[in-house]
């Protein structure tokens, strides 16, 4: 394990989410050494939310939890008691519920000035669009991407093979926008309020074809531009053992490596020629499908030809340059038993994580978490009693 400090130790976050960006978000935080606290509903209102699966969002690595019945007065005075010590409030509820339930923002401010408190959503928090009920699908297809990717047999656009948008377009959109305002609020500033939306954050993903469209009017459609698939050297072929490999080889030295390796240097000269497209697709398919992709990957990936294997998950997680890389770590369920899972992967995260152990759903941190927050032994032990805390 390093010896230096995590990016975010001292940091305080309170997420009130259970999935989607803001778990994102908050898993993110939590790998840089935030100290995450999980606000969830007690048991009674446990249909309030969902509870995703016991792998998912790092099974609860590194975070504590609390669990607060928000509709009763005193719940929202013990979550307000922790977030005036805290430094990131993160929610995701419908536009202006957190508010009506008296938590929201101007809430929170009242009690910490310093709070950066950032509220995810699919489409925002204003804007006709607020209101509509949506998942990662959704937004990625109001947002143009699945507009530019390759349509399936019937003609339809595909569905995604991750959930881009609440991953990219909304957790990291969030954690972007939160450490920017910890740095503003270090240099002097207050606390800020971040409208966090995942379509556009996948607007923001997708801006060189929508730029390319409002400067030019040219749509980046499916086969239409270079990163859309219009050029056989931007494309993904068929091996012989029916495995696939992606080629994405731009830069004409690239390509030209890439030629002379397939035995077509006949194309070299030609890489931007639409007349030949057709050609040289027909060509590469031709070439791939005589030999396994591994035997592809091992002569061509080292070559600068930009080729590698479309790996499948039970393929990728045995792939020896990520486990080189530490990029899995060890996890055991008290029911479910060990598994692995992916680790801290994104750049300062700590790759070398020791086991582990994923708490049951109902051991919580509450006693301690409300003690610091400046409850009594009474107190806590009153809203126990009146099921407001568990």
């Amino acid at each position: 394990m390093s010896s230096v400090p995590p990016q975010l130790e001292g940091f305080r976050v309170l997420d009130l989410s259970s999935v989607g960006p803001a778990a994102r978000a908050s898993r993110m935080l939590a790998d840089f050494g935030a100290a995450v606290i999980k606000v969830g509903p007690t048991a009674r209102q446990g249909g309030v939310q969902v509870h995703p699966p016991f792998h998912s969002y790092g099974a609860g690595r590194g975070m504590k939890r609390v669990q607060i019945d928000l509709k009763a007065p005193a719940g929202v005075d013990a979550f307000l008691r922790l977030a005036a010590a805290a430094d990131v409030v993160i929610e995701s509820y419908r536009p202006g519920v957190a508010s009506r339930l008296g938590i929201g923002y101007e809430d929170v401010r009242r009690v910490n000035r310093g709070i950066v408190y950032c509220s995810t959503s699919g489409y925002g928090q204003t804007g006709p669009a607020a209101d509509w009920a949506g998942h990662d699908i959704n937004y990625l297809a109001m947002a143009g991407y699945l507009a530019c990717s390759e349509p399936r047999a019937d003609g339809g656009p595909p569905i995604p093979g991750a959930t881009v948008a609440d991953s990219a377009g909304g957790g990291m959109h969030a954690v972007l926008a939160i450490l920017a305002a910890l740095v503003r609020r270090g240099v002097g500033g207050e606390g800020q309020y971040l409208d966090v939306a995942a379509t556009e954050g996948v607007l923001s993903l997708m801006s060189l074809s929508i730029d390319q469209y409002l400067a030019t009017g040219e749509v980046a459609g499916p086969r239409q531009t270079l990163l859309t698939g219009r050029y056989a050297f931007y494309d993904v072929y068929e091996a012989r053992d029916g495995r696939w490999l992606a080629v994405g080889a731009i830069e004409p030295r690239f390509y030209a490596n890439l030629c002379k390796a397939l035995g077509l240097e006949q194309y070299a000269g030609r890489q931007l020629d639409d007349s030949v497209q057709d050609e040289i697709r027909a060509a590469f398919r031709r070439v791939f499908r005589t030999r396994d992709r591994d035997d592809w990957v091992a002569d061509l990936a080292p070559g600068d030809t930009c080729v590698a294997p479309v790996y499948s998950i039970p393929e990728l997680v045995e792939e020896p340059h990520f486990n080189r890389r530490g990029v899995f770590m060890d996890a055991e369920h008290p029911e479910q038993g060990r598994f692995r899972q992916v680790g801290p992967v994104l750049a300062g995260g700590e790759r070398h994580q020791p086991l582990h152990r994923v708490r049951p759903p109902e051991d919580t941190d509450s006693d301690v978490l409300l003690s610091e927050a400046g409850l009594s032994p009474g107190e806590i032990a009153a809203l126990r009693a009146d099921g407001i805390v568990e």
